[in-house]
């Protein structure tokens, strides 16, 4: 048994024994809560613990339930009529820990959901809590200045004096310590969630969706039956949604859910409240008629419901969604992207719409209408969808997975698709938003496969260049060295000593000229590459360079000429700058064919600082690359230079 399952087993079975000993005492309404938080606490902490062994968040819920499990059942053992033997005692120890145990929870709640808070900044924050907590358990466990609101048959067990001056401390400090606690949590709970992004947030959405219902519950109690107890009753709901936030990720679908009852819970709070204060507060103000101040009430509700619905629907909104961008921001968005370095676009075209709508996901399928392949999806935290999609037809939105799609044209040409998941439907102003970005879009793409073609026709003239120096004025110029050198053959066999020289000169330069013109006809495209493919062609390259260069390729198949090409030139300019400006003693190249596309690298253990500045060959080659849907990684520190791409083969 591994030394976790050991410690949860332990844990387990201490709670176990104090949770069932202390209901077998009796029931008591008021210490029920205690109970509930130690048994779902604890058994949904070492049920996360099982499954995911490195979540602290679990072994922080396991703390929280464990401590109120020593609460409960010393209060159940000091409620029991007699007393029992020892109950002065087991009543202190289940009463003068309280505000440690609210420190406790507390810092769960700020560490949900990774077990750590946000940032070492928290970390005074949370020594600060615990020196309250400290400072006001102290205070009780010393006096009993808690035991008023407890009701334990069994006395405090200590009688120091002071008393008085205890108790009077006690009650300024006690609301002003627990107000501080909660808003702490509040605070960082709110900050942790805009900040957070994936599925920490959709995590911490289903953790402020209980939390929020719990709430409401306490607020109705108060309201309706003038007690806490309906609230702290609903506890375990915030433990049970908090390890399924855990342990399920990627929950979606609970997003509109959250929305509506946040809207329904503070809008229940809200009317509750505004009755309350209106026909008690002002009633016993004036002592007016009551039947007349409900009609008042009523009235005043009434007015203000539909504006503070509003408010408190953006507010939901923003809290669930995050910021919600309009759509004239949406498409001024789509404009800086279009503005912006190569590599991008796809990227942010997915990113623009998510914004304006509000999505869960967004995907962008490019190709013909029978063959549309996925190329960018937001959010980007897993691959994009393997596979070939067909639009439209009679299920066109489930076969693509989407709540809403929306075809891409420009010039009245198809040129892919956008698909929107959203758990609301769409309304008709984000259908038409939507819209307006796919018609921008389809600019992006036409412009993309326009510079595709580009890159595709200057590769495909390259070659021919290539092909004609090769075969034409190259072989012409070796044929004239070659009868230049039968001249001074014969010149020196008829004793032409200085014809013979002066021709054996002009050989010279004219070798070194097609010398010239073979490094010409390989920089415009390498004959290699054409004839043997990608590994020789790199091979070549490495053999060539003037720094020593440690090759790895694993291409297992010849690919388009356009991707090759680009691949060759990556590494060519990646070695031609280490050798003239890095100053390095070993260069790297790697080139691997895998499932999301062709990985190159070029690296070395030069001097670094390498920055792609405009008109510079690295942009040169980031533009080149982003016409294949691919973007350049530049990563140059003050040692070593690494650059880095994937280059889709689909």
């Amino acid at each position: 048994m591994t030394r976790t399952a050991k410690l949860s087993s332990a844990a387990g079975a201490a709670v176990a024994v104090l949770v069932t000993g202390g209901f077998a005492l009796g029931l008591h309404v008021a210490n029920l809560h205690n109970g509930l938080i130690a048994a779902s606490f604890t058994a949904v902490g070492l049920f996360v613990v099982l499954r995911r062994p490195g979540n602290r968040e679990g072994w922080l819920f396991v703390a929280t339930g464990a401590a109120h499990a020593v609460m409960f059942a010393g209060r159940q053992y000091a409620l029991h009529t007699g007393p029992l033997p020892g109950a002065s005692w087991a009543g202190w120890l289940g009463v003068w820990p309280l505000p440690i145990v609210l420190v406790i929870a507390g810092v769960t709640i700020m560490s949900f959901p990774t077990g750590r808070l946000p940032s070492r900044g928290w970390r005074p924050v949370t020594g600060v809590l615990a020196g309250v907590g400290v400072l006001l358990a102290v205070v009780s466990a010393l006096w009993p200045v808690e035991y008023t609101r407890t009701a334990l048959v069994a006395a405090h067990p200590l009688s120091l004096p002071g008393f008085a001056a205890a108790d009077a401390f006690y009650r300024i400090a006690r609301p002003a310590g627990y107000l501080l606690f909660q808003l702490t949590w509040v605070a960082c709970v709110v900050i942790r969630l805009r900040q957070a992004r994936g599925d920490e947030a959709r995590q911490l959405r289903w953790f402020v969706y209980a939390v929020t219902v719990s709430a409401a519950v306490m607020v109705l109690g108060l309201a309706v039956w003038r007690s806490p107890v309906p609230g702290t009753l609903t506890m375990p709901v915030v433990a049970v949604a908090a390890g399924a936030a855990i342990l399920k990720y990627r929950l979606y679908d609970i997003d509109p859910v959250i929305n509506k009852s946040l809207v329904f819970g503070a809008m229940a709070t809200i009317v509750t409240l505004g009755y309350v204060a209106v026909v008690a507060g002002a009633g016993r103000l004036v002592d007016g008629n009551r039947t007349v101040l409900s009609l008042v009430a009523t009235a005043v509700v009434a007015v203000a419901f539909e504006p503070l619905r509003r408010r408190v629907q953006r507010l939901a909104d923003r809290l669930v969604h995050g910021h919600r961008v309009g759509p004239y921001e949406s498409l001024a968005r789509l404009s800086a992207h279009l503005a912006a370095p190569a590599g991008g676009l796809l990227d942010g075209i997915c990113r623009t719409v998510a914004d304006g709508v509000g999505a869960q996901e967004v995907l962008l399928f490019t190709g013909p209408p029978g063959e549309l392949r996925a190329v960018s999806v937001w959010p980007d935290t897993g691959p994009l969808p393997p596979g070939v999609r067909t639009w439209p037809d009679q299920h066109s939105g489930a076969a693509l997975g989407a709540t809403v799609t929306v075809p891409v044209m420009h010039d009245g040409r198809f040129r892919g698709v956008i698909a929107v998941r959203k758990g609301d439907p769409l309304s008709a102003a984000e259908k038409q938003l939507v819209g307006d970005l796919a018609a921008q879009a389809g600019l992006v793409l036409e412009l993309r496969a326009t510079a595709q073609r580009l890159v595709t026709a200057g590769d495909a003239a390259r070659r021919r260049l290539e092909r004609d120096l090769h075969d034409g004025v190259q072989q012409r110029l070796v044929t004239v060295a070659m009868e230049l050198g039968t001249v001074v053959r014969l010149a020196s066999a008829a004793g032409s000593a200085e014809v013979a020289e002066r021709a054996a000169a002009v050989r010279a330069r004219l070798l070194e000229a097609t010398a010239e013109l073979r490094e010409m006809a390989r920089g415009l495209h390498p004959a290699v590459l054409t004839q043997d493919g990608l590994e020789a062609a790199l091979g070549f390259l490495a053999d060539r360079s003037a720094v020593p260069v440690r090759l790895g390729v694993a291409v297992d198949r010849r690919l388009r000429p356009e991707v090759e090409a680009t691949a060759y030139f990556m590494v060519s300019e990646g070695l031609t700058n280490t050798a003239k400006h890095a100053g390095a003693a070993l260069a790297s190249v790697r080139a691997e064919l895998t499932g999301a596309g062709l990985i190159v690298e070029v690296a070395d253990d030069g001097s670094g600082g390498a920055t792609m500045v405009a008109g510079s060959g690295l942009e040169g080659l980031a533009d080149r690359l982003a016409t294949l849907g691919a973007r350049l990684t530049v990563d140059s520190g003050p040692v070593g230079t690494r650059l880095a791409t994937v280059i889709p083969c689909g």
